[in-house]
């Protein structure tokens, strides 16, 4: 096959993949997705970022020598890369660092995790134009601290289980973000997104944020009282007037991965009547998760009620200590995911993030984060798709292979990322010409 037919062929699986994976959500709304497919041509990262479709579609069709029937079949993230790290306000009130966004979590093989951030990581390097070797070591590292966590989980007891980065064991710029969280405060987040009318906040009005029919604002309430009755009881704030719904609007303006998706704000009055007490609740229409797009999901499937349904229970079997406000519900059938919009929410700048000695003290830890979600999957789970412990999955999977795997992620790492390069400019070529979803004009 000619380089030519080889680039049209390619062409063609990246514009049937993506309208195959969006169709829905760009008829709904086209003008997000001329925003998501404008981002996503802004450079390779970005539209690697919102195409896990294509990354599945690749590697659910190659063979896999590390993940057998156990291993293969865990709960993974299913869009790992470096850009979804940050810090969260656990459920025992503390600032912890770790892996975000779980709207494409499912179950398949400990090595797409891997591989995804990889890549990424592979991705950033070229970006910032580090020599191939750094960005080899760099994959290395990632991969090895990840195998050393899993070596931590399986060799000792339930304690284990707790392992976080906090405040107290992370330094540089993992510690600055945890450290920025703590300087956060409520009141700000509040005084940002609403007014005081007549003694009660009110979300504000402007770009991304509407008032509902009365027929809508109907339908989110009572989907509203749905989700209080996903909230495990242990979970339950105690304070009977926590709950109770002070004002609801329509939201838009997501990034890369939720364009196009319908969302709406929730005040709700918190521990208390003092106003700066309210709590933001997001109540998001739930994605169909990209790998469930290539794998067989009859057995999967049936245990979710709803997709909004299985990622809650996704996130809660691979974060421990979860937003106690973490619930699901649905409009007209379809499910979407409640969770607090916390004010203690930093991400990982990669910014100023240039020199590879630098860059490696981050992906140990991002290593070792990656290897909780996977074998740390037991504590706030509330399903039994995985009845086995994971860490002893995995160290069977790789027993006497280690230096081999660290090479294979490796190396994928690095020609997935030319691959991603390479589809880049053929996707913003095709956008260009009309011939992808929706028209450019």
């Amino acid at each position: 096959m000619s380089g030519e037919s080889e680039r049209s062929e390619r062409s063609d699986l990246i514009i049937a993949t993506l309208d195959d994976a969006f169709a829905p959500l760009m008829a709904a709304d086209p003008v997000a997705f001329r925003g998501k497919y404008r981002t996503m041509a802004s450079d390779p990262h970005a539209f690697y970022r919102g195409t896990a479709c294509l990354f599945y579609a690749d590697v659910t069709g190659q063979d896999d020598p590390y993940a057998d029937a156990r291993s293969g079949r865990i709960w993974v993230h299913g869009d790992l890369h470096v850009e979804n790290f940050g810090t969260y306000l656990n459920s025992d009130g503390r600032l912890v660092f770790d892996v975000n966004d779980f709207d494409e979590a499912y179950l398949g093989r400990f090595t797409w995790d891997l591989q995804r951030f990889a890549a990424s990581l592979a991705l950033v390097g070229w970006q910032k134009a580090l020599p191939e070797d750094d960005v080899r070591r760099l994959l290395g590292r990632y991969v090895r601290a990840y195998l050393a966590q899993v070596d931590e989980y399986a060799g000792s007891d339930e304690d284990a289980y707790e392992f976080a980065l906090h405040l107290d064991n992370t330094e540089g710029p993992i510690h600055a973000a945890l450290v920025s969280a703590r300087q956060r405060r409520r009141a700000d987040l509040l005084d940002a997104s609403t007014l005081r009318v007549d003694g009660v906040r009110r979300f504000r009005e402007g770009d991304h944020v509407r008032r509902l029919s009365k027929r809508e604002h109907a339908k989110v309430v009572r989907a509203y009282e749905r989700y209080l009755d996903s909230i495990p009881e242990d979970k339950r704030s105690p304070r009977a007037l926590f709950y109770d719904l002070r004002d609801v609007v329509g939201k838009s303006g997501f990034g890369i991965g939720s364009a196009g998706l319908p969302a709406y704000n929730l005040l709700i009055e918190g521990t208390s009547q003092a106003l700066d007490n309210d709590v933001v609740l997001s109540m998001k229409q739930a994605n169909v998760p990209a790998i469930s797009r290539f794998v067989d999901t009859a057995s999967v499937d049936a245990f979710f009620q709803n997709e909004g349904h299985r990622t809650v229970v996704s996130q809660r079997a691979l974060q421990v200590h979860t937003d106690p406000l973490l619930g699901w519900t649905e409009i007209d059938g379809t499910g979407y995911v409640v969770s607090e919009i916390s004010p203690y929410e930093v991400d990982l700048d990669w910014v100023g993030l240039t020199e590879p000695d630098e860059i490696a003290k981050v992906v140990d830890l991002l290593g070792r984060a990656t290897a909780k979600i996977h074998c740390a999957s037991d504590e706030d789970s509330d399903q039994d798709l995985v009845d086995f412990q994971v860490e002893e999955a995995l160290v069977a999977s790789l027993e006497g292979r280690r230096r081999e795997f660290t090479a294979w992620v490796t190396d994928f790492g690095l020609a997935y990322a030319d691959r991603v390069r390479a589809d880049h400019a053929l996707f913003v070529e095709a956008f260009r010409e009309g011939r992808i979803g929706v028209s450019s004009t």
